[in-house]
């Protein structure tokens, strides 16, 4: 099969890979040049997915994945596009779909009879059939459903794992009608490997959920139940905060029975993913007011965080302070959406003199990102902001005139802070 992904970013690549592997001739499209040579040398544009660079240097060697900044002629060569643009949204919540509208154009320019067109990339309800299935139509002179497939079926996978994430769960596909859901289910049962799991309601595999709006719909609502789900946690660990209670005992111990699932409350929410989807679901459903007071509470936490370390601190009016971590989780190397920026202007807000460090980045790239980077100053105060493992052995040595250490994530050590301000959120 000939395959067109369009968009190399951190999840179009390596899908392009995956199907690459199973054999099939793959074009990557991308509107970067540099990323295309990139991948056309066999190399990684961006570092942190595991195996990325292994199986990219593999099946361009074989010559099954190419790239190319040309999606049109990309899609006339193609039996399948899928399409994996970035969607966001703006101030107000309202999705900008520039991108998404320019690559789709292009995919209609190149569209022939018989193709299967795929978006990966989470829209609101509807957008598939109604936005982009006429857009395309117009633009090849193509009938979507009778002369090309159009199906949605959106990715469900984290940055740094995806080759696991995609063997692991369900693949949830949703047609514009019948023929066009039985060719996305093909398609994709010939280019991806599935997990067996006996604890599933029915076998791993493709999931044909019967329309694109109910694949739309599944992928808002499981960011969304976590949105609500993480917003909840951060409610309940704001009232432990005046109540003097640990929060994660109280979690902990609710969970141990199977009824419920609480997750863990921090000091931000961010990524590509739970800041913006709730927002598409919001856009679809304005009357939703637990998703929005949700959304709320979360995007309330970072100046929240601030107030707890002022109470403990003192006036902040001048404070130099340590932010801990600019990437939105963990071991990823990626700021978008991440706490660090609101972090950092509550800081402001308050006085205080902001610094972000972090084990990822060089301070050349922070100041890129529009952070100001730690140069070696001295600091009285640190916020843990990202769940890094390096700052699991983090102690007074390595911050010595540091006085009160506020820990957003629960990853440093109380014990290892005994004799300074130590706080942890929700407890």
């Amino acid at each position: 099969m000939r395959i067109c992904v369009v968009a190399m970013g951190k999840i179009g690549l390596p899908l392009a890979v995956q199907f690459a592997t199973k054999g099939h001739q793959v074009i990557g499209a991308d509107v970067n040049a540099r990323t295309v040579q990139s991948v056309n040398d066999g190399l990684e544009p961006f570092p942190g997915e595991h195996r990325l660079a292994e199986l990219l240097k593999e099946t361009v060697t074989a010559g099954n994945l190419k790239a190319t900044t040309d999606t049109s002629d990309a899609v006339a060569e193609s039996d399948a596009v899928v399409i994996v643009v970035p969607l966001f949204v703006d101030a107000q919540g309202v999705p900008d779909f520039g991108w998404m509208d320019a690559a789709t154009k292009a995919v209609a320019a190149g569209l022939k009879p018989g193709t299967l067109v795929s978006y990966e990339t989470t829209l609101p309800v509807g957008t598939t059939r109604d936005r982009f299935g006429p857009m395309l139509e117009a633009g090849s002179g193509l009938a979507a459903g009778t002369d090309f497939h159009l199906v949605f079926s959106p990715e469900r996978v984290l940055t740094g794992r995806v080759f696991s994430d995609l063997r692991r769960y369900p693949k949830l596909v949703g047609g514009i009608n019948e023929a066009s859901a039985a060719a996305g289910v093909a398609f994709y049962e010939a280019v991806l490997d599935f997990d067996a799991r006996e604890d599933l309601p029915q076998p791993n595999g493709v999931w044909d959920l019967g329309s694109s709006e109910a694949s739309e719909m599944a992928k808002l609502a499981e960011t969304t139940y976590r949105d609500v789900n993480i917003g909840l946690a951060n409610q309940f660990a704001r009232f432990a905060d005046k109540q003097g209670l640990d929060v994660m005992k109280v979690i902990e111990a609710c969970n141990s029975q199977p009824y419920s699932h609480i997750h863990r409350p921090g000091i931000a929410v961010g990524g590509h993913c739970i800041p913006i989807y709730p927002q598409m679901y919001l856009w679809n459903d304005p009357e939703a007011t637990v998703v929005r007071a949700a959304r709320e509470a979360n995007a309330a936490m970072p100046a929240y965080a601030v107030d707890v370390l002022a109470a403990a601190y003192g006036d902040l009016a001048g404070a130099h302070v340590l932010v801990l971590g600019a990437a939105y989780r963990g071991a990823v190397k990626e700021t978008a959406f991440s706490g660090v920026f609101p972090l950092v202007e509550s800081l402001k807000a308050k006085g205080a003199v902001p610094y972000v460090s972090d084990p990822m980045y060089t301070v050349e790239e922070l100041e890129a990102e529009g952070l100001p980077a730690h140069r070696g100053e001295v600091v009285t105060a640190a916020v843990v902001q990202a769940d890094h493992d390096e700052y699991r052995t983090l102690a007074p040595a390595d911050l010595p005139e540091v006085t009160v250490l506020l820990d957003g994530r629960r990853v440093t050590d109380p014990a290892v802070w005994e004799g300074r301000e130590h706080i942890v959120l929700g407890s």
